[in-house]
């Protein structure tokens, strides 16, 4: 009976070790995706500033007057369109091919794709005051935290609740696309609240997945093409809300 309970103990001791590795490990890895997630916004953030400073010409009172020709270009012109199919080509590509990518390689493709997006995105202070913009960001920042806090902790299942906000995501898309041509600002409302309360989701249920996902006995490649992709899916969903956050809140000029 002696032999037996230390066999005993041994094993539940074996199994206490490997449960905090496992959750080392877990912590390890969560704070790799928000690094990476981070990393990115912040790189989208700084690029948007200086196209921004770069597209624009203002008086002695700081207000816009006028477009550079580098302005033009990004803002009306064939670079528009590049922008747009380069950020969408990006994010097909390295969520089709992630599983063949160096993790290096597709680190290196997401920040590319954060440079670009935030180019794409100056565009907005020339919609809305920094004053706003700021203020909006940092709404959105707290909303995130919070969502993404509650997908790491919560012991629900949010697989169903993903499937419907991903039926909810492609509809958003669809409506969207219809308003370009209707121009109704009550749908436009009616979509930014959609879309905010789409994102809040999303960003819950992909913290979930991505914690998931964690495997302990992954190697360095898989575990940093998680990493990527991890970050990746929280990207999209933190430039969404602020995105629909701002439509809803944002001071236009």
């Amino acid at each position: 009976m002696s032999d037996f309970d230390r066999n005993y103990a041994a094993v539940r001791g074996h199994a206490a070790d490997r449960a905090v590795a496992i959750d080392a490990g877990l912590r390890a890895h969560m704070l790799r995706v928000y690094n990476y997630m981070s990393g990115g916004v912040a790189l989208t953030a700084v690029l948007a500033w200086l196209t921004y400073q770069a597209a624009v010409v203002t008086d002695a009172s700081g207000a816009v007057i006028g477009l550079t020709s580098f302005g033009q270009a990004v803002y009306s012109g064939p670079m528009t369109i590049v922008l747009l199919l380069g950020t969408l080509g990006l994010v097909f590509f390295i969520s089709f091919r992630i599983h063949k990518l160096q993790a290096t390689t597709a680190l290196g493709l997401f920040m590319v794709y954060a440079a670009l997006l935030g180019v794409a995105l100056s565009s907005i202070f020339l919609a809305y005051t920094g004053a706003s913009i700021t203020r909006v960001f940092f709404i959105s920042a707290a909303t995130f935290g919070a969502m993404s806090l509650y997908g790491y902790t919560t012991q629900r299942d949010l697989t169903g609740m993903g499937s419907f906000l991903m039926m909810g995501l492609f509809g958003l898309i669809i409506a969207s696309l219809v308003n370009m041509f209707l121009k109704s600002s009550g749908l436009d409302w009616a979509l930014s609240v959609m879309g905010v309360l789409i994102f809040v989701g999303l960003t819950a249920y992909d913290t979930q997945k991505i914690k998931e996902f964690y495997d302990v006995n992954d190697d360095g490649t898989v575990a940093g093409r998680k990493a990527v992709m991890g970050a990746l899916s929280l990207y999209l969903d933190f430039i969404n809300l602020f995105l629909m956050l701002l439509r809803l809140f944002g001071d236009r000029r």
